[in-house]
């Protein structure tokens, strides 16, 4: 039994939206359909989920929205009363919170879908739940899908959104669809996980800097962690640990190659060995590095709780602290960062009385990832001369303690030329 989830892509028309009926109509395992709002249908188009927050922000008005949906239900030609509908949800926004209107892309998307298909609509918002704090109940959600879906041949589920215990919506960060089914999955015990989009599955490296980079057949869902994390978005990175328990592999499909076998995301056990020794290169811009100096730092007791608990306290994550005896540097966001850099350098200054305190900026982070580079002598020797041959300098390196990955920190005028020659050394 297979749990699929459709993108924006995939729902982005009624063209598109025929295929999807087409794909779940072709495999009789295909049980369970999480939908995403319609995403963009050319570059210059607008996400129906973007446009919904324009609305409820007073940016745009509804029209738009309304002629989106009205022209897939009229050439889907199904027996819904989507302008009714419509204009429920325009009234509902008008006194709801920005997670509702938001919200709402999918909720319709899903609503056309189940009527197509004549299967029955499931309401995320009965499903799947948030605690006060608006963090995911995933045993109480998976319970309550697993109840729900009892008995039910064919069901339509919108992704994106639950509900807190008092009925009110709350979104996942953007993306989320991803994240429901892979809730519904592990509910239902899925032997597959199907996220379907618009490419032919997990590549190896962005195909906005690197020219027609590979597919990865397999990956493991470490793997997955890593490369999402940094930048490579086929996938949500948090949608992983609803199915990494129950072990139910994720297939990464082409709503318009159907046939193509896709990328397989994997148990790290399951993964094939192979004579690769990098899975997959990514990276992405915009971090700071904030680096302190004190002679004797290593002999201090508490010198790095005290460096933490300045971002702590000013609400900020780290990425990465690579150190030295006498060094410790903090690699941070440039969002998280924005409007606060002189308050921490001077909170750092207070707490640590250090020698020097340096912030580097404009730089980059590059994560050369696989499971076979801690068993092969020379990866690093090799990643490093591919990038001292294009005089590429690096600012930062911090080998992850699973061996699974080596992550440097690069200028970004540097970034494209350093993933490409990464890709080079190693992948192609």
């Amino acid at each position: 039994m297979k749990v699929c989830k459709f993108g924006g892509s995939s729902m982005a028309d009624a063209s598109s939206v025929k295929r999807v009926v087409d794909i779940i109509g072709a495999d009789e395992e295909r049980k369970y359909v999480v939908a995403s709002a319609p995403g963009k249908r050319f570059p210059s188009d607008v996400k129906i989920t973007d446009a919904l927050y324009g609305y409820f922000l007073k940016k745009n008005d509804f029209c738009d929205i309304e002629e989106r949906f009205t022209q897939i239900a009229d050439e889907l030609n199904v027996s819904f009363d989507i302008r009714s509908a419509l204009d429920g949800v325009k009234r509902a926004i008008d006194i709801g919170t920005s997670d509702f209107a938001a919200s709402r892309g999918e909720y319709l998307s899903a609503l056309l879908l189940a009527k197509k298909l004549g299967a029955e609509f499931v309401d995320s918002a009965d499903c799947i739940r948030f605690d006060e704090k608006g963090e995911l109940m995933l045993e109480k959600s998976k319970s309550l899908i697993a109840k729900r879906l009892d008995g039910v041949k064919l069901a339509v589920i919108p992704g994106f959104y639950g509900a807190s215990e008092d009925g009110k919506i709350k979104t996942f960060s953007r993306g989320g669809s991803d994240i429901t089914g892979a809730i519904v999955a592990s509910a239902v015990k899925a032997d597959i996980y199907e996220n379907w989009t618009d490419v032919d599955g997990f590549l190896s490296a962005d195909p906005k800097i690197v020219n027609s980079p590979k597919v990865i057949d397999a990956l493991s869902y470490k793997e997955l962690r890593e490369l999402a994390y940094m930048g490579a978005n086929v996938l949500h990175p948090d949608a992983i640990f609803p199915v990494r328990s129950m072990k139910i592999p994720i297939n990464i499909k082409n709503t318009f190659n159907p046939f193509f076998k896709g990328t397989m995301i994997v148990p790290d056990s399951r993964v094939r060995r192979t004579k690769r020794v990098v899975t997959g290169v990514a990276g992405r811009t915009g971090v700071t590095l904030i680096n302190i100096e004190k002679e004797m730092m290593n002999r201090e007791i508490g010198f790095g709780r005290r460096v933490l608990s300045v971002f702590e306290e000013e609400g900020i994550s780290f990425e990465h602290i690579p150190s030295g005896i006498d060094t410790l540097s903090i690699v941070i966001c440039d969002e998280y960062l924005s409007g606060k850099r002189s308050k921490i350098v001077a909170k750092l200054k207070a707490v640590t009385n250090a020698d020097k305190i340096e912030v580097h900026e404009g730089l980059s982070l590059i994560a050369t990832v696989g499971h076979n580079m801690a068993s092969r002598q020379g990866t690093a020797a090799t990643l490093f001369s591919a990038l001292a041959q294009k005089h590429i300098n690096v600012r930062m390196i911090d080998l992850g303690s699973s061996e699974l990955n080596i992550i440097i920190g690069v200028d970004t005028f540097d970034y494209e030329k350093a993933i490409n020659a990464i890709y080079q050394a190693f992948v192609e």
